[in-house]
């Protein structure tokens, strides 16, 4: 991990922006989820790898009824009545 020396404020409503060349450099695209924690006297901040919500594949993902789904799982359902 490199190290940049970048800062940013803290706004009124808690938020903090991820700078547009950190973006780049780790690969974050918006909508990709983070999940934040606290070590020591440090913020984590980590991408979360998203997964089907019946199988745990990380393939095809889309969305069916407000959740993830893969491909696979998507059709199952469609074909189920769902």
């Amino acid at each position: 991990m490199v190290s940049r020396g970048i800062a940013r404020k803290i706004d009124a409503l808690g938020r903090v922006v991820i700078p547009a060349e950190l973006r780049r450099d780790l690969g974050l695209a918006v909508g990709d989820l983070v999940e934040m924690w606290g070590e020591a006297d440090h913020l984590v901040l980590a991408r979360v790898q998203q997964r089907c919500v019946i199988d745990g594949s990380t393939e095809e993902l889309r969305e069916f009824r407000g959740k993830l789904v893969c491909g696979d799982c998507a059709r199952q359902l469609s074909g189920a009545g769902g």
